[in-house]
């Protein structure tokens, strides 16, 4: 399910900011995510992200403006909204590592009020889910840190929470797992839950997340849909690999900034495939860099961004010149 009606967010963060002495880690924020959307929250390390996260868990509370869950004031009602939130921290030690999975989730979900028989049946229901049933009795100090990030990710879902924090969830997965606990996610916002997904992993958003926020110094840079904020990307840098008609080679790197009549300008990645790394000057176009050499005879014979779609726009919100 898509959110996107016109119902009162489920979670609403209405101009907050946050100060920790003279330093400023977010700076009058404002974003709300719907019942069952995916809302991405982009930004460096330092941006405010975790901040925002902790605000939201009424583990700290805002210097201004108000943080509301399921039209619950956070600072009104800490306790109250603790119970409706699942949260994956981007760094987890409350877990005892004497003590298995099963164990530890176990314990939690007696925390969240269920009795003990359904906290054991839904500690195993979502421990299968996380794909760790098999090793569910094992201590955790023998799983690995991806294995723990899992479990965390196990607990987040224990009670079926209306509202999911999700800090770097994927960060240290391999591929395989990061499908698995976006999959999880996923499927948790189809059933109803809204999910702010904090990340750095700029590529995984696309197909994944409904909306996105991009911070930068704990200010919001852009807030919309993933295809819009595409649309900011103003990629300048490509690969392109080059051959001159009839040849099968390209011309030297001298002769082909020649060619290009300074519309850009070219740095060699691989002669063995005639390979470059082509950066267009301001104001010039990629149109304009393949006209010069394809009037020059030169063969275009593949051309690709050197970063994706997403990284480009993300960095060109941020002002990086990375």
């Amino acid at each position: 399910m898509v959110a996107g009606t016109a119902t009162a967010p489920v979670i609403d963060v209405d101009d907050v900011s946050r100060a920790y002495g003279s330093k400023i880690a977010l700076d009058r924020l404002s974003l709300a995510v719907q019942q069952g959307e995916i809302h991405a929250l982009l930004g460096r390390n330092g941006a405010g992200k975790t901040t925002l996260v902790r605000l939201l868990s009424g583990l700290v509370q805002p210097s201004t403006g108000m943080c509301r869950l399921a039209g619950i004031d956070v600072r009104d009602a800490p306790r109250d909204v603790r119970r409706l939130v699942g949260l994956v921290p981007s760094g987890d030690r409350s877990f005892y590592l004497r003590l298995s999975a099963l164990e530890n989730l176990t314990f939690f979900g007696r925390l969240y009020g269920l009795r003990k028989r359904e906290a054991r049946v839904r500690s195993l229901a979502v421990l299968e889910d996380v794909g760790l049933s098999d090793v569910a009795r094992q201590p955790l100090s023998t799983y690995s840190h991806g294995m723990q990030k899992r479990v965390s990710v196990a607990r987040a879902l224990l009670i079926d929470p209306p509202v999911l924090l999700v800090d770097e969830a994927t960060h240290d997965l391999d591929p395989d797992g990061a499908v698995q606990i976006r999959e999880l996610v996923r499927n948790a916002a189809d059933r109803g839950a809204a999910v702010l997904w904090v990340t750095q992993r700029v590529e995984e958003i696309r197909g994944f997340a409904d909306r996105v926020t991009v911070i930068e110094r704990g200010r919001a840079r852009f807030s919309g849909t993933v295809a819009e904020l595409l649309m900011r990307a103003g990629a300048r840098r490509f690969v392109v690999s080059l051959a001159t008609n009839g040849t099968g080679r390209a011309p030297s790197l001298a002769e082909l900034e020649r060619m290009l009549g300074g519309v850009g300008r070219l740095a060699l990645i691989d002669a063995d495939d005639s390979s470059f790394l082509l950066a267009l000057e301001d104001g010039s176009t990629l149109g304009d860099a393949f006209g010069a050499l394809l009037a020059a005879e030169v063969a275009i014979v593949a051309c690709r961004q050197e970063r994706p779609e997403v990284e480009e726009a993300f960095l060109a919100l941020i002002g990086s010149n990375v």
